[in-house]
């Protein structure tokens, strides 16, 4: 960013104003406090997870003890079947418990300090605003006019897929929204895929508003495409995967919102 005035556009894409965002804008980029914020967030929001204390271990198989010229391991009662010599309840045998299985009393929580925090939030706005790190995440910009890229605030107003879209075409973010659509398309590889996840959902534009009159619903169909409001914005909208330079589209009252949180 050369400037500490960038151009606000309209919908359209014409120039309408000016606006001053050096104090948001000009935090130093910090990747290893933005990629341990992003795992802190991650951890914190994971759900507890573990097997039953008693799976694999509801049986009366018993050892045959020593002398016997097999392995001393439970094994299945009933002299007559051909279970007698089928192993039970130890991990290696057929329906037994798990060797060291996961525990739901574990603690999935991960401390981060709250100055720390703020920081890779900063430093991940800040950003946004790099054209250096907003192409090295795979983001198409050549047809941007600026970065940060700011909106005036009628785009809070749609309320249809179509003029979202229209507005994406005006401003040059169209190239980014086809990238992610052709990837979202793409059948990923290996087992993935047969367990609810065939396909990789890239990330496109980030849409920060003030407020929520209707662009929410009109842009959540658009591929990779998140709208947040400005006093919900964390870190992983920011840089999705840890990795920070996401492609930002903000309206004027989201940047004035965003002045006075720095400031205050």
């Amino acid at each position: 960013m050369n400037s500490s005035r960038v151009p606000v556009y309209d919908l359209k894409g014409k120039e309408v104003d000016k606006m001053d965002v050096s104090t948001i804008f000009s935090t130093p980029f910090r990747p290893n406090v933005i990629k341990r914020s992003v795992l802190a967030s991650r951890r914190n929001r994971q759900i507890p997870y573990g097997v039953d204390p008693r799976a694999g271990k509801r049986t009366s198989a018993e050892s045959w003890g020593a002398g016997r010229g097999a392995a001393r391991v439970p094994r299945v009662k009933g002299s007559h079947t051909q279970s007698a010599s089928r192993g039970a309840f130890i991990p290696f045998a057929i329906g037994g418990r798990r060797t060291h299985p996961p525990n739901s009393l574990q603690n999935f929580k991960e401390k981060i300090n709250k100055k720390e925090k703020i920081l890779a939030i900063k430093s991940a706005i800040a950003a946004t605003a790099n054209p250096v790190l907003v192409e090295s995440r795979g983001h198409i910009i050549e047809e941007i006019k600026s970065l940060p890229l700011i909106v005036s605030d009628e785009l809070e107003s749609l309320k249809k897929t179509n003029e979202v879209q229209a507005v994406f075409n005006s401003l040059g973010l169209s190239y980014d929204l086809a990238k992610a659509k052709r990837r979202n398309s793409q059948i990923r590889p290996g087992k993935g895929k047969r367990r609810g996840r065939k396909y990789k959902t890239g990330k496109s534009v980030l849409i920060v508003i003030a407020h929520d009159y209707g662009v929410g619903a009109a842009a959540r169909n658009l591929p990779g495409v998140d709208v947040v409001i400005a006093d919900q914005l964390n870190i992983e909208h920011l840089a999705p995967g840890t990795h920070a330079g996401r492609l930002t589209l903000w309206t004027k009252s989201a940047i004035d919102l965003l002045v006075g949180e720095v400031v205050n």
